[in-house]
């Protein structure tokens, strides 16, 4: 049996993916999820593409007994990925309680058991909203933390700051990953990003649009001062990114670290806009997109990009996958979606 390591939310979508990685890399996943934004079926899906079912616990981490169970049962975890947590922009403005509530107590509880049970590394899913709207592009991980748009983007901004605390007060190796936007899924297409009722991404959004099961794409605002006129964004295919936690772990499991707590940004460094996202999914899919325009919407950002030196040179990774990479297997999974229902 490989390395075991926790990985929370593991039944979510960049979760999923990573579980695959690291099966590849020698490790043993064991995933706890709570299922209120997955579905237990994901185990099927990961058993076929890896060959193995992974260990999977039903576990509400804002239980600390439940959580506590886990690390009680299982003294071999070498490792903690952190995935699990609500996550829609929206519905954190209408129930911020909830969001702050779920999001950092099952963190805070999650840092208590390692501390108790003696197990050190972690990486932690972040997120490049912490930099709101940069005075500077590229953005490097030196950029400001600006006051959050959300209370989702803002419970990962307090979280950063629980690790970071953390990791001076209790021996703990943290590494927080600032992802900018996954998309695409995995070869197979029998994991990727799934969304109940109305997507919350553009790629998802262009995806059902182009398979007629939505009439037609809003574009938010263009009059917004990029090449035309669209906001501009930083997309990494989501298998790119479940590799950078690899490197990450690794990095965290052998104490390489410079610093007890340490950030990267995780992007393709490049930055496409929305109208472009457009085009270039019907030029490679040769399928037809409606969109319109609409006014601006409030809290969206222009324009984000990542500097991803850091992440090149100190974890030793960089993408692999292009940007017709991303849409032409976030096509294939739409078009398996469809094919299952």
């Amino acid at each position: 049996m490989g390395k075991k390591v926790l990985v929370t939310g593991g039944l979510g979508y960049i979760g999923s993916h990573t579980v695959v990685e690291l099966y590849k890399h020698g490790y043993e996943p064991f995933i706890i999820d709570n299922l209120s934004n997955s579905d237990v079926s994901v185990l099927d899906r990961l058993e076929k593409i890896c060959g193995k079912r992974p260990q999977f616990q039903q576990v509400e981490m804002c239980d600390l007994e439940q959580l506590r169970e886990v690390f009680w049962s299982n003294n071999d975890i070498v490792g903690v990925i952190h995935f699990a947590a609500i996550l829609l922009v929206g519905e954190s403005v209408e129930q911020p309680l909830r969001y702050y509530n779920n999001n950092i107590v099952s963190t805070t509880n999650l840092l208590q058991c390692m501390h108790e049970f003696e197990v050190k590394p972690i990486v932690f899913s972040s997120s490049c909203t912490v930099y709101g709207n940069p005075d500077e592009l590229p953005v490097t991980e030196n950029a400001p933390v600006k006051p959050a748009e959300s209370p989702y983007g803002n419970t990962k901004k307090i979280c950063e700051d629980i690790l970071k605390d953390a990791s001076k007060a209790i021996d703990i190796q943290s590494i927080s990953l600032r992802y900018f936007n996954p998309i695409g899924a995995h070869e197979s297409s029998l994991i990727g990003e799934f969304q109940q009722g109305i997507p919350h991404h553009l790629v998802p959004f262009i995806t059902e649009t182009a398979l007629g099961k939505r009439k037609e794409l809003k574009i938010f605002g263009k009059d917004w001062n990029t090449k035309d006129g669209t906001c501009l964004r930083d997309y990494i295919h989501v298998v790119d990114l479940a590799e950078a936690h690899i490197n990450a772990l690794d990095r965290a499991i052998s104490r390489k670290a410079d610093d007890k707590y340490e950030v990267f940004n995780i992007g393709s460094g490049s930055g496409y806009t929305v109208l472009e996202m457009v085009q270039s999914f019907m030029k490679i899919t040769g399928e037809t997109v409606n969109y319109t325009f609409a006014e601006r919407r409030s809290g969206d950002v222009e324009a984000v990009y990542a500097d991803t030196t850091k992440a090149n040179k100190v974890l030793g990774w960089d993408t692999k996958k292009t940007l017709e990479d991303m849409l032409k297997s976030a096509w294939d999974w739409e078009q398996a979606l469809a094919k299952e229902a």
